[in-house]
């Protein structure tokens, strides 16, 4: 009787252990490919639903001598990826960009005209890899577009959000109708991720290795997004206010929500980003701003943009726009 009680006993422990290293087993697996659940964590436009979902147009000063409109299939079905050690090259000779980073392809006619802005801030040679970068990046995708760098010069926090707006107003000026709002750390993998406006507001970087490729939350709207010039107008931009802040792309988010207006993703294979890592400088986020953004989004945004333009430049590879908050 006490033998065969034993016996149980070990068949039981024996079962539990073969349970408890199986789920470690599946948790390491998990771990180590986060992308074999990322599908599921978001909604997002499929590949052959792309091209449907793009706003085709483009700037209102561009024009294009080419006979033949420009093909999109190859590039959103196109399934390489860009090695980073890229931000360590030059760019290649005859790249045809032209002073102040504008490029358009000059055997097909673009459907796209984009605007990449750049917030910025003492990190000089991060940012000569990233220009180097982009432009290979972009060149592939067969649009016009145009990085606008914005720096901040003075000595007060830094204020992405303001410098957004600035770099916003400038170029709708030049008649950009899509805006791609740009951290200088992030770098796409895949020419896939095609750098134009969708119908509703894009989060661009969904997928970024500093999260192991898995979107944290889904309300994040951050690190590389795209929206239309006509909506950005329509939630007026963003606050102001956040100097040295946290909580701006919070704020954008609950403008475009006040409006009914959704966001939306590519799959996470394609919106996959390199994030380079830097020291981190402590933020905060002013909860007085978030909570009442509805009350305060007609008076504080473009419709109060008030700065002190200290230079513009037009370099080789990008418009420099230099500012003082």
């Amino acid at each position: 009787m006490w033998n065969c009680f034993l016996r149980v006993m070990r068949h039981y422990v024996f079962k539990k252990k073969i349970l408890y290293y199986g789920l470690l087993v599946f948790t390491f697996v998990i771990l180590l490919h986060p992308d074999r659940n990322a599908r599921g964590t978001y909604e997002f436009i499929t590949k052959e639903n792309i091209f449907h979902n793009l706003l085709k147009e483009t700037a209102t000063n561009f024009s294009s001598t080419a006979i033949s409109d420009c093909d999109y299939y190859d590039v959103i079905n196109d399934e390489s990826t860009l090695p980073i050690n890229i931000v360590e090259e030059d760019l290649i000779e005859g790249h045809r960009i032209r002073d102040g980073g504008e490029y358009a392809p000059l055997d097909c006619k673009p459907k796209f005209s984009t605007a990449v802005i750049v917030p910025y801030r003492d990190r000089a040679e991060q940012l000569r890899g990233f220009l180097v970068y982009m432009h290979m990046f972009l060149r592939r995708q067969h649009i016009h577009y145009r990085i606008y760098v914005v720096e901040q010069v003075d000595s007060r926090p830094f204020n992405k959000a303001k410098l957004i707006n600035i770099g916003a107003v400038a170029a709708m000026r030049a008649g950009y109708p899509c805006l791609v709002f740009h951290n200088v750390d992030l770098l796409p993998f895949k020419p896939a991720n095609l750098y134009a406006c969708t119908k509703l507001p894009r989060h661009m970087s969904s997928s970024i290795n500093k999260f192991r490729f898995v979107l944290p939350y889904l309300n994040l709207f951050e690190g590389a997004i795209s929206i239309a010039s006509k909506q950005f107008k329509v939630v007026n931009g963003m606050s102001n206010e956040h100097f040295g802040l946290n909580g701006y792309d919070d704020d954008l988010y609950s403008r475009l929500e006040s409006h009914k207006i959704k966001l939306t993703r590519f799959e996470p294979t394609t919106s996959r980003y390199y994030m380079f890592s830097h020291q981190k400088q402590i933020k905060r986020q002013n909860k007085n701003i978030l909570n009442h953004v509805k009350e305060t989004m007609l008076i504080d945004g473009l419709s109060s943009l008030k700065y002190t333009e200290v230079a513009v430049v037009l370099h080789p590879l990008f418009t420099h726009i230099m500012v003082d908050l």
